[in-house]
This record gives structure tokens, C-alpha cells and sequence, in this order.
């Protein structure tokens, strides 16, 4: 097509072969619109487009991606208000004929097979290196390992016990991301010998398609989780995942960070069989650092949350690593 079409707080750009969405960067616009720059979607990874009415005088073109065609609409799974939505282009009402018109040219270069899920990533997910402030730590991805660093002020016993936690995208089965909007909002990564046993909030193991507030089980235990399954406990007390929360892993930093893991998940080991999961320590930290830490295990020492027996233990693997 070769054209362009201008809306409110994005410019559809029409190529041969895919819509180059660029996001505008000004106050007004979405945070997450302004994180994510610009995007290149391939007109394979569309099953439909519709125009509806909108709010205020406007009218909304929609591009509608496949099942499985783009990470970050997996990742989200659903949980992105009409508002972020990237696929929608806000228009004045004036300009609806126009709209349609683009509306049906979108329409005659669906790929055949639109109607079918995707069976890989077709939109490229947000490049590594990544990070973002969570509400009980920092977390890191470098394009082919996820870092948690905890907060002192944030984690709590079960993952100071645990330890900073460096996680290697072909261990792991996927992500789950919910909301920070939602009153429990967290990033948790599926090693991947867990299986889900219930999805009453949806989601799925195999192609980490979203939130999971049922209960999961998995095969074996994962190492640093004081023998516990770790998908199988609370965000607050699991090492392989971090909490979102006023102010801390925000839609715009936090989603993109999440689907740049599942795409590099899906892409690594795109079979349902795999090596074991394992948590592996960070490497030296700096000596600030862990005589931070180690005040922090004295206070909780002192408080009876962590026994004599696990002070000293954690205590000297925290100076091994200087």
C-alpha cells in the first residue's frame, strides 16, 4: 500500500508485507506506547480488522493479531486496558471513510491461514538488555538469563534465605505476568518441569499464556526453595518471581521485560522436553552490597524469623561470595 495514516497517539505506516506502528512519545500518550517506540507487524500475523465507533467523536481501527503471533499480547494475555491497547488507531469521526478504506485494503492481505493460531512468534519481541524496579527487588534479563536481585527492604525471609537468583531462559518453561494494575500484580518464572493442575484465572504452562492464580505442582523441587516447589507457593515467598506494586513494575517497564523472556523461552526451547530447571547463585557482589545483606539477615536473626542454625549458614555463603 505505501501509505500512511495519522491518529491519536500512533501513525500506521503500510508496507508490502507488514504496518509499521510508531507510537507517539508525547506526555499524552501511554506509557507503554512511548516504551515500545515503534513496531513492525507483519501482515501474517493478523486475523482480522474492524473499525467501531469510539469515544469522544472518534472512530478505532483495530488490527487484530493471531493467537501466537506476537509476545507481548501473550504475555499480557488479555490483562492491557482498551487504552494501551498497541493494535487500536484512535481517528477523529471525520476521517472514517478514509479508515475504512484502509480497513479493507488490511482485509485482502490477510494471510489464508489468519484464522489459525500462529505456531511461532511472527512480531519481534522488545530487545534485551532489560530491567525493572519490583516492589522486592530488581530484575534483569541480557538476552539469555532473568536476574532477581532482592530488596532489603522488600523481600521477604523466604527469598533472602533463597538469595539473589539467576535463572538461564533455557530452563525455563515460560512466564506468567499479571498486572501491576491488579492488587497482586507479579512476574513469575515456570521452570520447566511444572505443570499446571488448575486454571480458573487462564493461562497456559506450555505456551505461558498468562496469570495463574490456581494452584501449580511441579516434578521436582527447584534448588534454593528450602524444598518446595516453587510455582507452587505465593509470589511474596517464591525466589522465581518478583512482586509488582505502586510504583514498582509498571505495565510500561514490566510487559515488555516479560515477553522479551517468553519470546527468548519459546525461541530456545520450542519443545515440551528439556534438562531440569536450576537456580543458580549470582556471581561476586560487591562488598557494599553483602555487608548489607548480612545486617539485614542479623535484623531478621534478632526478630526469630531465621534460626541460628540458617544465620550462620547463609551468613558464610554471603562472604564466600566476595
Amino acid at each position: 500500500m505505501g501509505d500512511v495514516l495519522a491518529g491519536i497517539h500512533a501513525t500506521w505506516e503500510f508496507d508490502t508485507d507488514a504496518v509499521l506502528i510508531r507510537f507517539e512519545r508525547g506526555i499524552r500518550a501511554p506509557k507503554l506506547f512511548q516504551s515500545l517506540r515503534e513496531r513492525r507487524i507483519p501482515y501474517a500475523a493478523l486475523s482480522s480488522v474492524t473499525l467501531t465507533p469510539g469515544k469522544r467523536n472518534t472512530v478505532v481501527l483495530r488490527a487484530v493479531p493471531r493467537v501466537g503471533a506476537d509476545p507481548l499480547v501473550e504475555a499480557a494475555a488479555g490483562q492491557l486496558k482498551e487504552g494501551c491497547d498497541p493494535y487500536r488507531l484512535v481517528l477523529p469521526a471525520e476521517r472514517e471513510v478514509l479508515a475504512e478504506y484502509y480497513a479493507d485494503e488490511l482485509r485482502t492481505v490477510l494471510d489464508p491461514a489468519s484464522d489459525e493460531p500462529a505456531d511461532r512468534f511472527l512480531v519481534a519481541a522488545p530487545e534485551a538488555p532489560m530491567s525493572f524496579k519490583a516492589y522486592d527487588g530488581r530484575a534483569g534479563f541480557d538476552g539469555e538469563r532473568v536476574s532477581f536481585r532482592w530488596s532489603w527492604t522488600g523481600a521477604s525471609s523466604a527469598k533472602w534465605k533463597a538469595g539473589d537468583q539467576t535463572f538461564r531462559v533455557g530452563e525455563l518453561a515460560g512466564i506468567i505476568w499479571r498486572s501491576p494494575e491488579a492488587l497482586d500484580g507479579y512476574l513469575r518464572l515456570i521452570p520447566r518441569t511444572a505443570a499446571p493442575v488448575d486454571h480458573r484465572a487462564g493461562g497456559s504452562l506450555d505456551d505461558t499464556l498468562g496469570p495463574v492464580a490456581g494452584e501449580w505442582e511441579t516434578s521436582a523441587p527447584s534448588a534454593g526453595a528450602a524444598g518446595e516447589p516453587s510455582a507452587s507457593r505465593a509470589a511474596d515467598q517464591d525466589p522465581a518471581a518478583v512482586l509488582f506494586g505502586l510504583g514498582y513494575g509498571p505495565v510500561h517497564e514490566s510487559l515488555p521485560f516479560a515477553a522479551a523472556v517468553l519470546e527468548s523461552v519459546r525461541r530456545t526451547q520450542p519443545g515440551s522436553g528439556g534438562p531440569a530447571p536450576a537456580l543458580v547463585s549470582a556471581g561476586r557482589r560487591d562488598p557494599a552490597d553483602i555487608a548489607e545483606r548480612i545486617h539485614h539477615l542479623g535484623e531478621l536473626h534478632r526478630a526469630g524469623l531465621v534460626t541460628d542454625a540458617e544465620f550462620s549458614a547463609k551468613k558464610a555463603e554471603l562472604l564466600s561470595e566476595l
